[in-house]
């Protein structure tokens, strides 16, 4: 709980289930889904058909839940279904980059790469965002966050 709670997630209000298989896991995912009294449902699988992502996809819609779905390999031939379509309105691809090195020894802030890949009637983006900053929120890194947008996109207009 103590990992939740730093994400900022009070621990009593998270449910946790586990189940034995993937079927399991996406029976659960479509029941919280279904419920329409939760904030959001995450469910980590390995596979995710067509059908399978449009039924949870059908679910989030009638409920309005946010329904994430996690879809993280632990072996090499569990990923032969990357790439594939799925039903979700949101597509996102996170890869984990180096840390900036620190002025001292020690290792820095994770970083990621976010990759907006599909977004239903919208435009594909990337992101990268830290760890938790002193506040204790995901942060945009400081050279990204501290920028001028009105300079960066009269700099575009200037150059062209």
């Amino acid at each position: 709980a103590p990992a939740i709670a730093q994400a900022g997630l009070a621990p009593d209000r998270v449910i946790h289930v586990e189940a034995g298989d993937e079927k399991a896991v996406l029976a659960c995912f479509e029941e919280g889904l279904r419920h329409g009294g939760l904030g959001a449902v995450i469910g980590e699988v390995a596979h995710l058909s067509m059908t399978a992502s449009r039924r949870l996809q059908l679910a989030a819609e009638a409920t309005r839940t946010i329904g994430l779905a996690v879809r993280r390999w632990r072996r090499q031939t569990e990923a032969g279904d990357f790439g594939q379509p799925t039903a979700s309105a949101t597509r996102l691809r996170v890869s984990a980059l180096p840390s900036v090195p620190l002025p001292v020894p020690g290792l820095g802030r994770a970083r990621w790469l976010v990759e907006l890949i599909r977004a239903k009637a919208g435009e594909s983006a990337d992101f990268e965002v830290e760890a938790c900053d002193a506040k204790g929120c995901i942060a945009l890194p400081s050279k990204v966050a501290n920028r001028s947008p009105q300079k960066e996109v009269w700099r575009r207009v200037a150059s062209a």
